[in-house]
């Protein structure tokens, strides 16, 4: 069956950073794209980043260029969103997001304090 389990979210302060991490399981992980997406209350959801299936194309959303970082790791089955100088609009809660498969992760929130 297969997963995808993020993890790293929590309350950081502004200007502060975070790193999550997105475990999966259960598929050929290093054969799809991965992209990160956020859903603050209201809003829809937004794509955050996406890398491609062995990290050679990376892309960061405008509202967050210059403060991503995404990465992977194929032999952990692991994909990472390190966000830096947060700001209280990126409150929301983070995804993951199998892009060649079509699976979902639970998400984790991540909140900014201002």
């Amino acid at each position: 069956q297969a997963q995808l389990v993020e993890s790293g979210g929590g309350l950081v302060q502004f200007g502060g950073s975070l790193r999550l991490s997105c475990a999966a399981s259960g598929f050929t992980f290093s054969s799809s794209a991965m992209s990160w997406y956020r859903q603050a209350p209201g809003k829809e959801r937004e794509l955050v980043a996406h890398i491609s299936t062995a990290g050679g194309s990376i892309y960061c959303g405008d509202s967050v260029k210059g403060r991503c970082v995404i990465s992977r790791d194929n032999a952990k089955n692991t994909v990472y969103l390190q966000m830096n100088s947060l700001k209280p609009e990126d409150t929301a809660v983070y995804y993951c997001h199998a892009v060649g498969y079509g699976y979902w992760g639970q998400g984790t929130q991540v909140t900014v304090s201002s």
